[in-house]
């Protein structure tokens, strides 16, 4: 039998699909669309392996929709306009039984490529499902995303993972006689990344040659060799590099940061995508500590999409050795996490009156905005009053990190508040 594993046991009924619940599940949204018969177009994004492409075909069958596919690597626009034309004739228009067109790996496709999809989608011809592995809000064109709504799936746990090898073990027509014991699994599920296409083709080579085997970590490790320097976009390597190289320049060394961007751009990694990770991480890991790396890393990205590759390598590099070699602060980004998790707490707590708006008499008579005092009135455009509701008053959300730049902050925040925050 030549279909691999992974093709094998690809579920075909929602109640066989593992994980992702919240769309899955009994409650879930996916099911309620399937049940309602309405499907909307939509993104599915989430790590390779995850079951994009599983969930489309489900999607088609069990609200019998006709189903066309195409992988936007190696699609143009005449594929697209091409499947469109079937669509059309295999559905009616604006009925709920619109043919499902799916693009695996959407991010890939250019702008006119996408463009080439709106007319079909806004009238009706077919319901789109995109995959894609890269945020959408940066991938696909806002007239088509404001068409489509985004689900998000989420890796799966090693639970739902060793699920997947029973299921084979257990179901497969070719495993399903053999003796096979999981002893361990640790190695293999590390090996594989959390992508369950590639656990599954692992696993196969693992135990096709045997009627008995036992699965340890040992046996894993001996007869599974890691490629190591292949840079693939899609898989584990793109996931690790990107998190060696940030963190090299949150640890400050320009030397592993350049050399891990060597290994992307050789690797064919999209210059934009890199740049967007700065742009983060200057925010995240400096921050006020030295704020003009924000406004670099912005212009990297600015420019990079301007330019494109070769050339952008020079940009990359030049804003990569500049965060790693500045100074580090991420006071402003637990701040913000910190105040996100006080306002899940405690709620909606009420706006002290001073503070409100007030656009009408009425919201006047009821003192909205009474007793305000306009900070630019006084001296330093300064004024000691108070801004946080009367549950949570003297908390202190931001703590400076030690750094010249945000030394100075505390200081002007001792001097303006005295002890309110404890500065």
């Amino acid at each position: 039998m030549n279909e691999p594993l992974a093709e094998r046991i690809r579920p075909k009924k929602l109640e066989d699909y593992i994980s992702q619940q919240h769309l899955v599940g009994k409650t879930g949204i996916l099911t309620n669309h399937i049940k309602q018969g309405i499907i909307p177009s939509l993104i599915l994004w989430g790590p390779p392996g995850i079951g994009k492409t599983t969930l489309a075909n489900i999607i088609a069958n069990e609200s019998g929709r006709p189903f066309y596919t195409l992988s936007a690597i190696s699609s143009g626009v005449k594929d697209v306009r091409e499947i469109i034309e079937k669509a059309k004739k295999s559905g009616g228009l604006f009925t709920a039984k619109n043919p499902i067109l799916f693009i695996d790996e959407i991010h890939r496709f250019s702008k006119s490529q996408q463009d080439s999809l709106l007319g079909a989608v806004e009238k009706g011809w077919v319901t789109l499902i995109g995959a894609t592995t890269e945020n959408p809000s940066f991938e696909v064109i806002p007239a088509l995303l404001s068409r489509c709504q985004v689900y998000i799936l989420n890796s799966f746990d090693k639970n739902d993972l060793v699920a997947l090898l029973k299921r084979a073990m257990e179901n497969d027509e070719v495993l399903k006689d053999k003796k096979i014991t999981l002893k361990e699994t640790d190695a293999l599920l590390q090996v594989s990344g959390g992508d369950a296409r590639k656990l599954l083709n692992i696993f196969e080579l693992l135990v096709i040659a045997e009627d008995k085997v036992t699965i340890t970590n040992k046996l894993v490790l001996e007869k599974i060799q890691k490629n190591t320097v292949r840079y693939d976009k899609t898989g584990e390597q793109h996931y690790d590099i990107i998190s060696a190289f940030i963190k090299s320049i949150r640890g400050s060394d320009p030397n592993a940061a350049v050399y891990y961007l060597a290994r992307m751009i050789e690797g064919g990694e999209d210059v934009k995508f890199i740049a967007r990770r700065l742009l983060i991480l200057a925010s995240e890991d400096i921050g006020n500590a030295n704020p003009t790396a924000l406004i670099l890393a912005n212009n990297t990205f600015q420019a990079v999409s301007v330019i494109g590759h070769p050339e952008s390598r020079i940009i990359l590099s030049q804003c990569a050795v500049y965060l790693a070699n500045s100074a580090k602060s991420n006071a402003s980004y637990m701040a913000i996490n910190i105040a996100q998790d006080l306002v899940r707490k405690t709620g909606d707590l009420s706006i002290p009156l001073h503070l409100r708006n007030a656009p009408t008499k009425l919201m006047k008579d009821l003192e909205y905005g009474k007793n305000y005092q306009y900070a630019h009135n006084y001296d330093e455009n300064f004024i000691n009053q108070e801004f946080l509701p009367d549950e949570i008053v003297n908390t202190k959300l931001y703590e400076p990190g030690n750094n010249t730049r945000e030394n100075q902050f505390r200081e002007k925040m001792r001097e303006r508040w005295k002890d309110k925050y404890g500065y």
